[in-house]
Formats: structure tokens, C-alpha cells, sequence
């Protein structure tokens, strides 16, 4: 890297994860650092410590180290389709040579502090090490993020085969942009103008069957809403004390109740022990970056709890529906979300999905009242009529949503939320059911 401009690029030494990496899914900290379109990171180790060092130490194995291969597929697999070139460099040398070198770094003064009694320890593994190596090479090479393996004896040879590749692939994917995976779309209009998606129309129905008309009175509301508050304060407690991270995200139709809803969920809590996340259209920076790594950075510690007002869905809702992304990347969402919450689940992490549904009388009747209203003339805008008239594509949009990436593992609740009090209830009786569930699973 001598030859490059030091602006253009950052080095990243990957040791063993601290502590407030730990609190975290292992990508977490790969995730963060990923760099902004037109900078280059290079990796000096990487995300592979999970599938070599930490398999060796025996700290993962079984359907962990199948977990980890699978994480690590889908990561590289979602950079790439986003437009990352990935290189991935195997620097390999035997036993004895490695021996040579450990013997000549360890005569120098200068240079002993290089040699570890982990590297030594590593060193008498040398089998085990390669053993782990072969296996990686052959579970991650792909297309997209190949491995290269570098005979590193000479370190002229190898410094020349490492640039030579470089070179090779950066002229590979200058030449053929705009391609598969630029990463950029330039919006041509809304989706009924253009070719987002809408030619197929998703029939399949899941919000005609919502019943709308539940309903709580003030009493039955009020009992419920105190019985089901200081429950879960009793969990936040519980979560921090068994570090368990919760992510909690509300997606909704405008005016469906979405602040007032997460207010009475964390009326009780300790504001330590949690944070609302309010998400907006993306800044310059993040536009820079692959469209989750925003999302990535804001994910709680373990024992924390998340709330999203709004998400990484807003990628096959509000993108798609105005044309703000290719047909090609909402597509795409789908499954990389399914495989971003997939990989918190991994973690511990406990996942509670919440579309927020209206009828269009009651979305109308609460744009009117905030217009009469002083205090709440400010959350009306031109923007929500807008959306109003396009009502029928979000809700195709959302029927996809829901349908795609309701999992297992994540699955969506649609909360009825023509009564507001009866939405609030069950949003805090669905976060206090996944949280005792995810406990009584741990014990």
C-alpha cells in the first residue's frame, strides 16, 4: 500500500474483539468499518479470525462455525451486489519457513515484540491451522469475493502476484460499470411511471384480513397499560442482567400511532437501558455506504434494547414505491434483511417486528384532526397527502414485505391500530411474549 494516497485508503488491524465489540455481533465491528464508495480498506486479518483462530481455540464449532460460514457468505455476497470489489489474500508459508522467520524477528530487539506467545502457540498448531485454512478456502471462495492464495517464500513474488491481482480486478470492474453491482441508481420518477417492480402485482392478502374494529375502553386500557409497563421494566432488568440484546422496529402507515405507541413501551424503563432510534431520509455519508451499514452502527449491546422508528424496510417500502432504488435492489432487500436479522438472532438477539394498520377513513379523519389542531399541525405534511394518493402501491408494497421477510426468527405482528389503546396494549403484551420466550430458551 506504500504507493497509494494515504486519503484514499484506511488500514484496519484486526486483534481479538474488546469489550464493546463482544456486546456485539462478530460482523458488528466488520460491518462499521466497511468503506464509504471510492475508499478502500484493507483488512490485515479480518472476519476470518471466527472461522480459523477461533475454531482452533475450540470457542466455536459445530453449527456455530456452520453459522459463521454462512454469515460471513452472505456479508461479502450483499458488499459485492452493492458494488465493493472484495479481495481476499491467503499469504501461505511452511512450518519451517514460518519457524526461520519467528527465529530472525525474535534476534532483533527491535523487531521481538512481533513475535507473540500466541504466535508461537499458533505456530505448534501449525496443522490444525492449515487444516481450518482448507476448509475456509473452500466454504468462502466465490465469484464475487474470491481467495487468492499467495506462495509468500519471496516477498518480491508475492508483493508483485498481490498488486498484479489488485490492479487486474479494480480495471475488471472500472470496465464494466455501471454493472451488477455499481450501488448506484439514479431515480427516473415513482414507481407508476417507471419499472420498479409493479408490472407483477403481489395479490396475496394480509392486511384485508386485519380486523379493525378491536377495541379497549378507557378502564380496560389503563389496568392493562400499568399491569404490561411495569412487566417489562421487570425485563429490562432481567435482559441487562443476562445480556440479551432486544431490537424492537416500528413500520406503519402515517398518522397509524407509531410515537405515542413507542412513548407508553418505554414509559416505565430505565433511559439508560434503551434508546429510539428515529430514522430519516439518508445523509451524504451514509448514501456513501451500503444501504444497512447505517443501521448496522445503531445496533444495541447485549443486554440493551433498540427501538427503530422506521427501518432498513424503508428499502422496499418508501425506495421502492418512489423509484429511489433499482427494481433489482428492493429485490435484493428481501433476503439480505432476512439475513441481517438472521445474524443478530445468531447473536441472542431477540426481534419484534410491528407494522402499525390503519383503514384509509381513520388515516384521513387523524390528518384532519392534526390540521384543526395547533400543537399537532407540524406532523401534517404535503408529503403525507402525496403518500395518501399512492395508498394502493404501498399497501402492495407492504403485503411483500410482510410476506417476504416475516420469519421464524423475526416474524411481523400487525398491530390493529384503529384504537390506539388497544394498539399500545398489544404491542407492549407481543415485546414482554418474545422477551420471556427468548429467557425461558436461554435457561
Amino acid at each position: 500500500i506504500v504507493p497509494l494516497d494515504p486519503r484514499g485508503f484506511k488500514v484496519h488491524s484486526t486483534l481479538p474483539p474488546n469489550e464493546e465489540e463482544s456486546l456485539r455481533p462478530f460482523l458488528w465491528r466488520f460491518w462499521i468499518r466497511t468503506p464509504a464508495r471510492g475508499r478502500i480498506a484493507v483488512f490485515d486479518r479480518s472476519w476470518y479470525r471466527r472461522v480459523l483462530a477461533d475454531r482452533v481455540d475450540r470457542l466455536v464449532k459445530g453449527r456455530q462455525l456452520q453459522q459463521a460460514y454462512e454469515d460471513i457468505r452472505s456479508f461479502e455476497r450483499q458488499l459485492a451486489d452493492d458494488g465493493t470489489v472484495i479481495l481476499k489474500f491467503f499469504l501461505h508459508i511452511s512450518k519451517k519457513e514460518q519457524k526461520k522467520r519467528f527465529r530472525k524477528l525474535m534476534k532483533n530487539k527491535a523487531t521481538r515484540w512481533r513475535v507473540s506467545a500466541g504466535d508461537l502457540k499458533r505456530h505448534r498448531q501449525y496443522a490444525e491451522y492449515l487444516a481450518a485454512t482448507n476448509d475456509m478456502l473452500a466454504e468462502t471462495d466465490s465469484e464475487d469475493a474470491p481467495w487468492t492464495i499467495v506462495e509468500a517464500h519471496d516477498r518480491r513474488f508475492a508483493t508483485l502476484k498481490v498488486f498484479s491481482t489488485i490492479a487486474n480486478a479494480l480495471e475488471r470492474q472500472l470496465a464494466d460499470k455501471p454493472g451488477k453491482g455499481s450501488g448506484e441508481f439514479t431515480p427516473e420518477g415513482t414507481a407508476e411511471k417507471t419499472k420498479t417492480g409493479f408490472s407483477e402485482i403481489f395479490t396475496r392478502s394480509v392486511l384485508d384480513n386485519v380486523d379493525l374494529d378491536r377495541k379497549l375502553t378507557r378502564e380496560e386500557y389503563q389496568r392493562k397499560l400499568d399491569d404490561r409497563q411495569e412487566r417489562l421494566r421487570e425485563l429490562e432488568h432481567e435482559i441487562y442482567g443476562r445480556r440479551v440484546p432486544v431490537v424492537i422496529l416500528y413500520e406503519g402507515w402515517d398518522a397509524a400511532g407509531k410515537g405515542g405507541n413507542i412513548r407508553r413501551l418505554v414509559q416505565n424503563l430505565d433511559p439508560r437501558g434503551y434508546e429510539v432510534i428515529p430514522i430519516a431520509a439518508p445523509n451524504d455519508i451514509e448514501k456513501a455506504h451500503h444501504y444497512l451499514w447505517r443501521f448496522w452502527t445503531q445496533l444495541p449491546k447485549a443486554g440493551h434494547i433498540a427501538l427503530f422508528d422506521r427501518s432498513w424496510y424503508g428499502r422496499v417500502l418508501v425506495e421502492r414505491v418512489e423509484g429511489f432504488c433499482s427494481e433489482a435492489q428492493w429485490k435484493r432487500a428481501y433476503r439480505e434483511i432476512n439475513e441481517m436479522e438472521q445474524h443478530m438472532v445468531h447473536f441472542g438477539a431477540v426481534i419484534v417486528k410491528f407494522w402499525l394498520h390503519v383503514d384509509k377513513d381513520e388515516q384521513l379523519r387523524r390528518f384532519k384532526q392534526r390540521q384543526k389542531t395547533a400543537a399537532k399541525r407540524w406532523k401534517i405534511t404535503a408529503e403525507d397527502w402525496r403518500n395518501r394518493e399512492k395508498w394502493d402501491l404501498y399497501k402492495t408494497a407492504i403485503e411483500e414485505m410482510i410476506t417476504r421477510t416475516s420469519t421464524p426468527f423475526a416474524p411481523w405482528t400487525v398491530v390493529e391500530s384503529n384504537c390506539k389503546w388497544y394498539a399500545r396494549v398489544k404491542t407492549l403484551e407481543t415485546v414482554i411474549e418474545a422477551i420471556e420466550k427468548r429467557l425461558a430458551e436461554k435457561k
